[in-house]
C-alpha cells in the first residue's frame, strides 16, 4: 500500500499507530498533522444499487441485510442520470412514452442498439416532445405509434426526417373500432385490409393494398352514409372513424415510408415500432420484480434503466461527481423559472400573471381619499 501524502503541505507521511478502533493512523514528518486513510466505498454500492435495480433479486436474497442496503444505498435514489446529448446522426431513431400515472409520462428515443434520449413529461405534447428532440440529432427516419404532440414537434425540430408510422398500431386503431369478429360485411373487409397492411413487402404490394382501401371507400361509401332514425347521428360511426383513421395516414404519407428506396440505400426501415416497444416491456418488467416503489423511486429506475442502455455508460466513481442530485435539479427549475419573469420559482403559465398596466394607470384618479 503506497504512502498517503499530507493534505496540508503534501509531504509524504509516515505510520504513528493505530486509533482505538484499530485503524492505521498517519503523521506528516514535517508538519506533524495527523490522520488515517478512510476508503470511499461509494461507487461499490451504487454499483450494487444498480445490478439490484436492473436485475431479479429481491433485497432479502442480497449478500447483506435488506436494512444495511437500504442505509448505504438510500442516497442514491436523489440521483439523476442524464442521458448526454446525441449529434450523431443515425439513420433511424424510435420514439414512444410509457405512462406512470395519469400524469406523468416518460419519453424515451432509441436506435436499433441503444438509448440516446428520455425526458420526463406530464403529458406527450409537442412541447416535451420537442424538448427530447432538441438534444439528439435530427435522424433520416423517425419510427412512431402517432402520439399526440409527437408530429408537431417533428415539423419544429426535424423537418427534414421522415416519418413511419408503426403499420401494427395502425392495425389496431382498426381493430378497436371493428373487434376481431365485426358484425357488418364493411367491417369483415375493413378489418381484413388491416390485417394485410402489416404484410405489404413491396412498392407493388403497397399501390395494391392502396387500390383495395380506395376500392372499399367507395363500395361503402353509401352505405357510411346512413342516419339513424332521428337523423341524428351516423349508424355506423365506429367504422367511419377507422376509414377517417386511415384516410389520415394515407394522404400524409406514412404508412410505406419503410419501402422508400431512397432510404433503403443507407439500411433498413423497419415497418413496425418493435424495438422500443421490447425496451417499454423490460422497464415495465424491472418495476412489476420492485413493485411497491413511489412514483419518485419508479420514475428515478426508469432513468437508471435508459441510462445504463445508452452508448457509454459513466464509471460509477464518476457518475457521483457528474450527475445532479434533487436540490441541485430544484435550483436549476427555480432558476429557470425566474428568468422567465416569476421570482417565486414556479413555472410561467399563460393567463395567471398580474399585468403591470393593470395595476399602475398613467392618469389621476378622478377621485381622492381624504
Amino acid at each position: 500500500m503506497s504512502k498517503p501524502s499530507c493534505t496540508v503541505c503534501g509531504s509524504p507521511m509516515m505510520k504513528n499507530g493505530t486509533t482505538s478502533a484499530g485503524t492505521q493512523r498517519w503523521r506528516c514528518s514535517d508538519c506533524g498533522a495527523s490522520s488515517v486513510r478512510r476508503i470511499d466505498s461509494s461507487a461499490k454500492w451504487l454499483n450494487a444499487f444498480i445490478r439490484w435495480l436492473l436485475g431479479k433479486a429481491s433485497q432479502a436474497e442480497l449478500k447483506v441485510t435488506a436494512r444495511t442496503f437500504r442505509k448505504k444505498t438510500s442516497r442514491f435514489w436523489k440521483l439523476w442520470p442524464i442521458i448526454p446529448m446525441c449529434d450523431e446522426i443515425h439513420h433511424v431513431v424510435y420514439m414512444d412514452g410509457i405512462w406512470l400515472s395519469r400524469k406523468c409520462v416518460i419519453l424515451i428515443a432509441c436506435t436499433d442498439d441503444y438509448v440516446i434520449g428520455c425526458h420526463l413529461a406530464k403529458t406527450e405534447n409537442s412541447k416535451d416532445w420537442g424538448c427530447l428532440m432538441q438534444r439528439i440529432a435530427s435522424p433520416d427516419v423517425l419510427v412512431c405509434d402517432g402520439g399526440g404532440g409527437i408530429e408537431k414537434a417533428r415539423r419544429a425540430y426535424w423537418p427534414r426526417t421522415k416519418v413511419q408510422r408503426c403499420t401494427f398500431h395502425a392495425f389496431c386503431q382498426v381493430k378497436r373500432c371493428t373487434t376481431t369478429r365485426p358484425k357488418t360485411q364493411a367491417g369483415v373487409d375493413l378489418y381484413a385490409l388491416a390485417k394485410d397492411l402489416m404484410h405489404v413487402d413491396s412498392l407493388q404490394r403497397s399501390a395494391e393494398w392502396l387500390a383495395s382501401f380506395h376500392r372499399w371507400c367507395t363500395n361503402y361509401e353509401t352505405f357510411l352514409k346512413e342516419r339513424s332514425d332521428d337523423g341524428r347521428h351516423y349508424k355506423h360511426e365506429r367504422l367511419r372513424k377507422a376509414r377517417k383513421g386511415l384516410v389520415a395516414l394515407c394522404n400524409a404519407g406514412t404508412l410505406f415510408t419503410y419501402l422508400d428506396e431512397e432510404l433503403l440505400c443507407d439500411g433498413a426501415v423497419p415497418s413496425m415500432s418493435n424495438r422500443i416497444e421490447n425496451l417499454n416491456g423490460r422497464i415495465r418488467r424491472m418495476l412489476v420484480n420492485h413493485r411497491g416503489m413511489n412514483i419518485d423511486h419508479r420514475i428515478k429506475a426508469i432513468f437508471w434503466f435508459c441510462y445504463m442502455n445508452s452508448e457509454c455508460p459513466k464509471g460509477f466513481a464518476e457518475m457521483l461527481k457528474a450527475f445532479p442530485d434533487d436540490d441541485k435539479v430544484r435550483e436549476w427549475r427555480m432558476r429557470a423559472a425566474k428568468a422567465n419573469g416569476d421570482q417565486t420559482g414556479a413555472p410561467a403559465r399563460w393567463g395567471e400573471g398580474l399585468v403591470w398596466s393593470e395595476l399602475h394607470h398613467e392618469t389621476p384618479y378622478p377621485y381622492g381619499i381624504d
